[in-house]
């Protein structure tokens, strides 16, 4: 092995291309990172989305997601990534601002030693998941093309306003020291409130679709809720902004509680239900990851698994008890229960992050010279500082009334701005034949290669949900 005169091996040695600041192992796991979580949006929530659905709507709830992806892209660079990562404007928001400059991209990050175009790249595919997972809660009825004005405006106007607040360091409600490891509060509780809001005012499904909503398939499902999961391992393993200890931890905590979570709902759904349910087990999977993100780095192994038993059974709670009891949860109609998963879930991990996140795990990761202020309240208690334990809950609490006043505010604006320009819900003919009607396609081709079969069927049922019977005769033939 050669040394440059420096006894660094000359694959360390800096220069132009890899400057004395930035860690070649940070900054690669930091891009793998990044791309998982992309690619938990594109293709994972396009596949689940796109399967989840009744057949009609395949094609628009697929595109929906992928429409977000692409336009929250053009709009982080734009102006999105600075008023959530950049200069103050207000003690709340960041100054508006390209990210395109060659000179900025290549300086070094706020955080962590990475350039800023990993950061830049980081950031944004947890800004376009936000909005994805947004749209899961208006699937199946709200129109393209006020989906495609909803998009910049509510990640200019919401998102950057919470992930300044809690992620920016000059955030106000950073400096007051809440945790979130990694976007229980900035992804998951804001999504969850701003689709239950947004669902709110786009209105419901057709009835016909709100009383029955099969999965188109759910193969598909499972292999795109497969994306998701696994993708969450660089969800919570890339926010340390380091390839560390810390980031270990958060991996294995993530899939701890979330098979955790997945088993528990399970389990409930067969002593109240009598039947395993696969859609169900992805709804446990899901409140797991969520829970656990906003504390997945700074907890130990043993309050994953409780925080996994608590995701899978008070969500399930809320979504098959409460939801029927409470008018409000009733009356709106929120398409994949975003509201129970996210909104819920995100609350629950916010709060036990604040009761069990550790002191020493706490150190290592925020890394800063006042980090005894991060302290979860068992160990306020068991350390003699409850007083600081009870604060950081105060905190956490706080951080989640800002965030739900924040989302139901300008939901509820960008909305009732949206709809003065073009309506929120389709037509009541397009909300009857679906993709075809909006898209001009559709998922499946049900005749020969490509042509459409035109069912004879008259009667209350779709094709769709009563396939025409096949003689015995016919069978033989095929």
């Amino acid at each position: 092995m050669s040394f440059n005169g420096s006894a660094l091996p000359e694959n360390l040695v800096p220069d132009d291309a890899s400057p004395e600041w930035m860690s070649k192992a940070d900054n690669a796991w930091q891009l793998t990172a990044a791309t998982l979580v992309g690619l938990q949006s594109v293709p994972g929530l396009v596949i689940l989305y796109g399967s989840i659905v009744k057949k009609k709507w395949a094609v628009n709830s697929a595109f929906m997601a992928l429409y977000a992806f692409a336009a929250v892209l053009v709009c982080w660079v734009g102006w999105g990534y600075q008023m959530s990562f950049g200069k103050k404007m207000i003690h709340f928001w960041g100054r508006p601002d390209v990210s395109l400059d060659e000179n900025f991209l290549l300086s070094r990050a706020f955080a962590g030693y990475l350039p800023n175009a990993t950061m830049v790249y980081f950031q944004f595919v947890f800004a376009a998941i936000t909005l994805i997972l947004i749209a899961g809660a208006l699937l199946g009825r709200m129109n393209f093309h006020a989906w495609m004005l909803f998009v910049p405006l509510w990640m200019t106007f919401s998102y950057t306003i919470g992930a300044y607040s809690i992620w920016c360091p000059e955030g106000w409600l950073a400096k007051l020291g809440i945790i979130d490891y990694s976007g229980g509060f900035v992804i998951h509780l804001s999504s969850g409130v701003a689709g239950f809001t947004a669902a709110y005012w786009v209105g419901p499904r057709a009835t016909k679709d709100r009383e029955r909503f099969p999965p188109n398939n759910i193969l598909l499902m499972l292999a795109g809720a497969g994306l998701l999961w696994m993708g969450w391992t660089g969800f919570n393993g890339g926010d340390p902004y380091n390839a560390g200890i810390d980031a270990s931890l958060a991996v294995l905590n993530t899939h701890v509680c979330t098979a955790t979570s997945l088993l528990t709902w399970l389990i409930l759904d067969i002593l109240f239900f009598g039947k395993p349910s696969v859609i169900g087990a992805t709804q446990g999977m899901i409140t797991g990851l969520v829970c656990i993100t906003p504390a997945a780095g700074v907890v130990q192994g043993w309050a994953a698994i409780l925080m996994g038993m608590m995701s899978g059974s008070i969500p399930w709670y809320t979504m098959m008890v409460l939801h029927k009891k409470i008018p409000m949860l009733k009356r709106v109609d929120d398409t994949m229960a975003v509201f129970h998963t996210h909104a819920v879930a995100g609350s629950l991990g916010g709060i036990l992050a604040g009761f069990f996140a550790n002191p020493k795990l706490n150190r290592i990761f925020y890394l800063v010279d006042d980090w005894e202020h991060y302290i979860g309240l068992a160990y306020g208690f068991q350390s003699n500082r409850a007083s600081a334990g009870f604060r950081q809950m105060g905190v956490q609490l706080l951080g989640i009334s800002f965030v739900i006043a924040l989302n139901i505010f300008t939901t509820s604006v960008i909305c009732v701005l949206i709809r003065i320009v073009v309506p929120l819900r389709l037509t009541d003919e397009e909300l009857q034949t679906g993709d075809d009607a909006i898209h001009g396609e559709e998922a499946y081709a049900l005749w020969g290669d490509g042509e459409k079969y035109e069912s004879r069927i008259n009667s209350a049922y779709g094709a769709e949900d009563f396939p025409p019977a096949v003689s015995k005769g016919e069978l033989e033939m095929a």
